[in-house]
């Protein structure tokens, strides 16, 4: 007898291509099903009718549900056992999800140390509005606020320093075609961060900043790119002669997801670090604090770009994060503010002097990346990427914007520069 997991490559999807065998299953199921519906009304979300928020296609949710909590309601929207009107609405429902606190019993996902791989090239094309960046962007209507703000010192010294806080007006009248002029402008933010200009000796890594270094490269600094990742290599530097930016733009391949001594050396201006923090396990953001400080020249500047969570995340939202962890990112766990500046000070001779929180932003960038992703499911299709990943590279889109949307996590640009003795800063 047929089914509609038997499209599913059970090779390269094991936990998508059967459904998970679970104890007193028939009970466990309906349990899960009268806790999602339960949560499902307190959200306000309508499951049956003529308009529903969501379609439960396969009764194989609930077991998936009852076997898996947060991860089995991943696992089943990739198999396609539910669904939402369209992508927008996908964001909503997982919105709503989390801020009714659904709390499905999630198993801990353990982390894995990162490998240095990256996304592929031609993934990001189909969502990237500037073809190249999977950062999110800044647009134009954002209006900057700073305020200087006392933060407490995890060294010995002065008990506080003082940190400058910019926050973003929210973006509006915006659409797709903004992302890439958004994206771009984000690049400029970190470059202006760094204080890049002529003649800056400049290191981006990974290279999932290139936008970056493309930027730092035309204010005529003398830019490396660091990638363990050697498909990203080569697509970078095809874009890059494409671009005509490679003239003073190098990008150079490492063995090691955090390049030691041995891999790396050389005392640099500024170092743009992007969507990096996150995923490395606590003992390599150790190894990437020491390496930082070690590549930093006395009067350089580290500006990192990295999603955090906030004081309002919940144990729903980390549960859901758990299948970014399974199924995209085996690092990624998010640091708070306060792990940034305490990484920085105590395992480095670094301190936090500036931050952009972008969170607004970032939101509107991963709607905008998920509706050019949405429209070009066919030419991802031909690019190799089958339905299931097609489905997951969907929900990991709605479900990023929903956490941002809940106030869980927030985009936040560091600013650190080295930390004098006798000086708060």
């Amino acid at each position: 007898m047929s089914s509609y997991l038997d499209a599913v490559d059970a090779q390269q999807w094991p936990g998508i291509a059967t459904v998970p065998r679970v104890k007193f299953a028939g009970m466990r199921a309906r349990r899960a099903e009268a806790e999602f519906a339960q949560a499902a009304e307190t959200a306000g979300l309508v499951l049956d009718g003529d308009t529903p928020d969501l379609t439960v296609k396969e009764e194989a949710l609930f077991t998936r549900l009852a076997a898996h909590g947060w991860v089995g309601l991943a696992e089943s929207y990739m198999a396609g056992e539910w669904e939402t009107p369209d992508h927008d609405g996908l964001a909503t429902v997982l919105a709503k999800l989390l801020e009714s606190n659904f709390a499905p019993k999630t198993p801990v996902v353990p982390v894995e140390a990162d490998i240095g791989g990256e996304l592929p090239a031609n993934l990001v094309r189909l969502y990237a509005g500037d073809e190249v960046s999977h950062q999110p962007g800044l647009y134009a209507t954002g209006v900057p606020t700073t305020v200087r703000e006392s933060f407490p010192t995890y060294v010995s010294g002065p008990k506080s320093h003082f940190v400058d806080i910019t926050s973003l007006s929210d973006p509006n009248a915006v659409d797709r075609d903004d992302l890439g002029s958004a994206q771009v402008r984000a690049a400029e933010w970190l470059a202006d961060a760094a204080r890049v200009g002529a003649g800056s000796h400049v290191l981006v890594f990974p290279a999932s900043g290139a936008q970056a270094a493309i930027q730092a490269g035309a204010r005529r600094a003398v830019v490396d790119v660091v990638t363990a990742d050697a498909d990203t290599r080569v697509a970078l530097e095809e874009y890059l002669v494409l671009e005509g930016a490679n003239g003073n733009v190098d990008v150079q391949l490492v063995d090691q997801a955090i390049p030691g001594p041995r891999q790396w050396r050389g005392r640099y201006d500024a170092i743009i670090s992007v969507d990096k923090l996150a995923v490395l396990v606590p003992a390599q953001r150790k190894l990437f604090a020491k390496n930082m400080d070690r590549l930093l020249g006395p009067n350089g500047r580290l500006v990192i770009e990295s999603p955090v969570a906030t004081e309002k995340m919940t144990s729903s939202g980390a549960d859901a994060l758990m299948a970014l962890r399974a199924y995209v990112w085996p690092g990624l766990d998010l640091p708070s503010v306060p792990d940034v500046h305490k990484l920085l000070e105590r395992d480095a001779n670094l301190r936090v002097v500036a931050q952009v929180h972008t969170g607004n932003h970032a939101m509107e960038s991963l709607a905008q990346q998920r509706s050019f992703f949405g429209g070009r499911l066919r030419e991802a299709a031909a690019a190799g990427f089958d339905p299931v990943y097609r489905r997951l590279w969907m929900y990991q889109f709605a479900l990023r914007e929903a956490l941002l949307r809940t106030g869980q996590v927030d985009s936040v640009q560091f600013t650190a520069v080295r930390r004098h003795r006798g000086g708060q800063r």
